[in-house]
């Protein structure tokens, strides 16, 4: 398991002292939200952590109900609305970049720091490190000892299709060499959020019934998918129903990854005020506002 010491290794610009002990809050969201609803927490939390009003943040949560999000910059045309729509899901644009995800029985993690927090500071390659190596520890905890990094080297080409796990970019989470943990991160006003899904369950292919493909390529991305990403239960090769893939009980193991890989005490406590009141503002101006969503 990686420590303290060992996060400033492959690829970091910066010099390697060890980090010091820091106090973050958890917040382990105890009821799914609303795809807005879990966007705009998590950036009404960012913006408060760069504000100084609210500590450095690791929040686990879950999605009620199952939502499409779209990276920051990607068209809406890659989705089809009206598939959506008719399954039940809703449609929403993450505030950080890459392609579009299903979530759906997962575990979705979330970082907010200040920019200058020395677990994130530097550029993004940087602190995706220092988190990947975090995750790794936590997946080992949780007792997937072929939990590892994508190499920093990696890049989606320019013919990744719309779906987010086809292929694991620079320090993603693989297992076995499929991508299990796809991340993304945002920079901006003075905070680092950075957020991540892990598919825990079910049909890592259901996406695909939703992206407007045609059927050689719907059928051809479905052998990709399948063969190149995975479920938290396939990987451990065990049951969707198994203890060792529950939500909270894997989100303890991936704390304890955190803790001691980023040298990292826990204090639990829910939002505050404020950010639930921004994050209200928030979810009616851009992530429940139908023409923030589909304007990119």
């Amino acid at each position: 398991m990686p420590t303290a010491d060992d996060v400033f290794a492959e690829g970091d610009a910066l010099t390697r002292p060890a980090l010091e002990l820091a106090v973050w809050r958890l917040i382990i969201d105890p009821k799914p939200r609303s795809g807005p609803a879990n966007m705009a927490l998590d950036q009404a939390i960012a913006e408060a952590v760069a504000a100084g009003d609210s500590p450095p943040t690791l929040r686990f949560y879950r999605w009620n109900p199952p939502a499409v999000s779209l990276g920051r910059h990607q068209h809406v045309d890659e989705v089809d609305r009206a598939v959506i729509a008719a399954r039940g899901y809703e449609l929403v644009r993450r505030p950080t970049g890459g392609r579009a995800i299903l979530h759906m029985d997962e575990l979705t993690y979330s970082v907010a720091a200040p920019v200058d927090d020395p677990r994130v500071r530097g550029g993004v390659m940087d602190a995706y490190l220092r988190l990947s190596n975090a995750l790794v520890a936590g997946l080992h905890n949780a007792g997937l000892t072929a939990a590892d990094k994508a190499p920093g080297a990696a890049r989606a080409g320019r013919d990744v299709s719309a779906a987010c796990f086809e292929t694991p970019s620079a320090y993603e989470i693989t297992a076995g060499g499929r991508k299990l943990m796809g991340s993304a991160q945002s920079r901006r006003a003075g905070y680092v959020l950075q957020h991540g899904s892990l598919p825990l369950t079910g049909d890592i292919t259901r996406l695909i019934d939703v992206l407007t493909l045609s059927p050689m390529k719907a059928a051809e991305l479905r052998r990709d998918l399948t063969a190149r990403a995975c479920t938290l239960a396939q990987a451990l090769g065990v049951d969707d129903d198994a203890p060792a893939v529950a939500f909270e009980q894997v989100a303890q193991a991936l704390v304890d990854g955190f803790r001691a890989t980023l040298n990292l005490t826990f204090t639990p406590a829910p939002p505050s005020p404020d950010e639930i009141r921004r994050a209200g503002i928030l979810v009616r101006e851009q992530f429940a506002n139908l023409a923030w969503t589909e304007v990119r």
